[in-house]
Parts: C-alpha cells; structure tokens; sequence
C-alpha cells in the first residue's frame, strides 16, 4: 500500500473544497451523479441499516453532506437521533436544515473530522459512511477508525458502506477505470471525466474492497454482506456482535 502521502490534499483542502460543493451532495433522487447507481446504494445501504436494526433509535452519518442517506434512512425509520458529521460547516447546515424537516427525534451537528471527533462509545445503532472513507491515508488511518466505528456502534449495530474501493490487481483496476471513464463521459463529457479523476488524484486513497472486510472481520464485524458492485464502486455493511 502507498506509504507516501504528501502529494495527496491536507484535511484543511479537502474541508475548503467541499465547502463550495454543497449542490452536488443534495439530490435525493440522483444521488452523486459522478457515482455510478448512486441511488441504488442509498436505497441498499439504508434499507439494509433497517432490516437489520429495526428498532433503531440514533444513526451517525459520517460525511453527511447534504444529508441524503439519513434522509432516506428517514424513511423508513422516524423518529431517529441523527448525528450529523461532517468537515464542511456548509453541508451539515444543509443536511441539518433538510433532516430536521422531517425527523421526528434529535437532529445534532458534529463539524469534525471522524478520527478526532468525540462521539459516545455504544451510542449508535447505525452508523453510514458513504463516499468518505476513500479519505483515509494509512493502515493504521483505516484501522483506527474501523475500530472507532466498532466501539461508536451498539451490540447488533451495523455499519453501511458505500464507496470508491480499487481493486488488488492492477490490470484488473485499469479495466474498470477505462469503464468508469465512459461512464463519466457519458454522464457530464470530458468535464466530468477530468474533474472527478483529478479530485481522485489529489484527495483519495481508496482501498480494495476485500482489504476492507479482512480488517472488519480482524476488528470484530460479523455478519458482513457485499450489497452492490459497480466497476469502482460498491455497498456493503457488517454488524458488530450482541
């Protein structure tokens, strides 16, 4: 895995960017335009939360943004306390101004970053993390916080993924690159492509999706399904043990 991190932006230049895109983080019926199924995942990554928490009293939306995925969570479970983080102020003041329309319970505001936020061990019983935790440098960045999100959850709670993840073989990942790129091409042009490949370039370092579960399973997850797959994206969730 790349040890060299310091061609990739600082947390200060990915919260800046992101305080400028809050439009593009708040349609519910599109989703990311830039994410292939976009609502797809959503639809998955929160009915699955429900069917398995249907009791639910609190999730944790771990770069809300606009709010989209608490939204639709919202939907099928009301009332929620619904703990809303994010390191742009401009999109949890929109996620907080469209969830709490509508949510019956607590609707908090956490401006953090989620490896530094102080948040209550056990309180979740849902936690999401969608098109964020491609954000993490290290093994020890990925590990700590898979271990933090272990510790936030209740017993029986579950944590639902969706993300950029590539792909352990490198002549595999250039195949579903070259498809992504049609995909962007096909979506918003050249324009599109070129954004969304250099914002990979300077922000992200995403992981395999099979890196991700073998570090669940090391942590304590259980219980871990692959809901949804794409060329570069997928959805899955993992639940902590009662």
């Amino acid at each position: 895995m790349e040890t060299n991190f310091n061609n990739k932006a600082t947390v200060e230049e990915i919260r800046e960017r992101f305080e400028h895109d809050v439009e593009r983080f708040s349609n519910l019926e599109t989703g990311q335009k830039a994410i292939p199924d976009a609502p797809l995942m959503m639809e998955l990554i929160t009915r699955a939360a429900a069917a398995c928490t249907p009791n639910a009293k609190s999730v944790l939306d771990i770069g809300c943004g606009g709010g989209n995925n608490t939204l639709k969570l919202l939907e099928l479970i009301n009332p929620l306390d619904c703990y809303l983080l994010d390191l742009a102020k401009a999109m949890t003041e929109r996620a907080h101004e469209r969830v709490s329309k509508i949510n019956k319970g607590n609707t908090i505001v956490v401006n953090e970053d989620i490896r530094t936020a102080d948040l209550p061990e056990g309180k979740f019983d849902i936690i999401i993390a969608a098109a964020v935790l491609h954000h993490l440098r290290s093994d020890s960045d990925w590990e700590n916080v898979f271990t933090k999100i272990y510790r936030l959850l209740a017993p029986g709670g579950g944590i639902w993924i969706s993300d950029l993840f590539i792909h352990e073989n490198q002549s595999v990942q250039n195949i579903l690159w070259e498809k992504y790129g049609e995909y962007l091409m096909a979506t918003g042009g050249n324009e599109m492509k070129k954004k969304a490949f250099d914002a990979i370039e300077r922000e992200d370092t995403p992981r395999p999706i099979t890196y991700q579960i073998e570090l669940l399973r090391k942590i304590g997850f259980s219980k871990i399904d692959i809901l949804h797959k794409t060329t570069s994206f997928a959805a899955y969730g993992a639940v902590k043990p009662l």
